[in-house]
């Protein structure tokens, strides 16, 4: 979906919703914990491209999901850190 020199996003391969993809940092964190002064401001740079591809995808004006799962607890599977987002449906409270 989108590419430049600091992520990279992709569509989910097993997405839980119509709109369903993954805004990953291409310099490796392993995940939210990770941050620091050095690299803390990638999370400003992701969340911009999140902006452009929630318009690009239409689902900027109907609402959509962030997700980013942090420590195995928290559900992290992929020891690097990344951002689910999902929309276009309504979706429900709680995920399973």
């Amino acid at each position: 979906l989108y590419e430049d020199d600091k992520v990279l996003a992709f569509k989910d391969i097993n997405p839980e919703a119509p709109v369903h993809f993954l805004v990953v940092p291409k310099e490796h964190i392993a995940s939210v914990n990770e941050l620091n002064e050095d690299n803390v401001n990638i999370v400003a740079h992701i969340f911009k491209v999140i902006n452009k591809l929630v318009v690009e995808t239409k689902i900027a004006d109907c609402g959509y999901r962030i997700i980013n799962n942090c420590g195995k607890d928290g559900g992290q599977t992929v020891n690097h850190m990344h951002f689910h987002v999902l929309g276009g449906k309504t979706l429900p409270v709680k995920l399973t």
